[in-house]
């Protein structure tokens, strides 16, 4: 673990949330093939036009991934179902959610370190927090956290498939303190695993920010600026002494 830019004493601090990314941060990263997910769908949705209904739900997503990184914009699922020429409604489009979750299944599995990290932050009364750039809705996000016991330990969480803005806007950053329920950054941390979207994010409105670099993030999503951030860590279990030497003001070096 490396913390702090400098190597000064740090005074004590408040940190009354710690808020966190969802994939590649909260779940271990996972290369997978965005072609499949959609072939799933479409072969449950249509199976007689699967190829060709893929093609268009994949080429949607791509261009709601675009206004993501170049203009911050947010999608919903069911935007992009219907930007494919789909309608998100029926039994047709039950069936394609249905293998769409299904084919997520093992790709969506909580890191160990999650459940004991987020216990620990909320004995010691820090708020836990989630904001996460998805086109999910917030049932599939909970679906997650329930399966893995975690959905009881969150006191907030922002989807951007709710909102306007992607990460790293500060609107999306000011909607998740919100939902924690602070109004102060200085008081929050952010952990995630991308430069650009979570600590460039973060370090913009005033939070410190946490980078869990063990994610194979590609070229194309990684954004114009490298954030520079607060700390670094290994593992999310780490996450705890840094926030517990914070708040006392305890010595650190980057």
């Amino acid at each position: 673990m490396t913390a702090t830019t400098g190597t000064t004493a740090m005074t004590e601090t408040t940190v009354s949330a710690v808020i966190f990314d969802w994939g590649g941060t909260l779940t271990p990263w996972h290369t997978v093939d965005l072609h499949d997910q959609w072939r799933h769908y479409a072969r449950a949705y249509d199976p007689a036009h699967g190829e060709e209904v893929s093609a268009a739900l994949r080429a949607a997503e791509d261009e709601a991934w675009r206004r993501a990184r170049e203009e911050h914009r947010a999608t919903a699922f069911d935007a992009i179902v219907r930007a494919a020429g789909l309608e998100p409604s029926g039994p047709a489009h039950q069936r394609g959610v249905e293998a769409y979750r299904a084919w997520w299944e093992p790709h969506t599995l909580s890191d160990p370190d999650v459940a004991p990290l987020f216990r620990a932050l909320r004995e010691r009364g820090i708020r836990v927090g989630v904001l996460s750039n998805t086109v999910w809705p917030r049932d599939d996000h909970e679906l997650v956290f329930a399966r893995d016991g975690l959905l009881d330990l969150i006191d907030g969480a922002v989807y951007t498939s709710e909102i306007a803005h992607t990460k790293p806007h500060p609107e999306a950053f000011r909607a998740a303190m919100a939902a924690v329920g602070v109004d102060r950054p200085e008081h929050c941390v952010f952990v995630g695993d991308r430069l650009f979207d979570d600590i460039h994010g973060a370090r913009s409105v005033g939070m410190r920010a946490v980078h869990v670099p063990h994610s194979d993030i590609p070229a194309v999503q990684r954004g114009h600026t490298d954030g520079e951030p607060d700390a670094v860590v290994r593992r999310l279990a780490d996450v705890l002494p840094l926030v517990d030497a914070w708040r006392s003001g305890s010595p650190r070096h980057r």
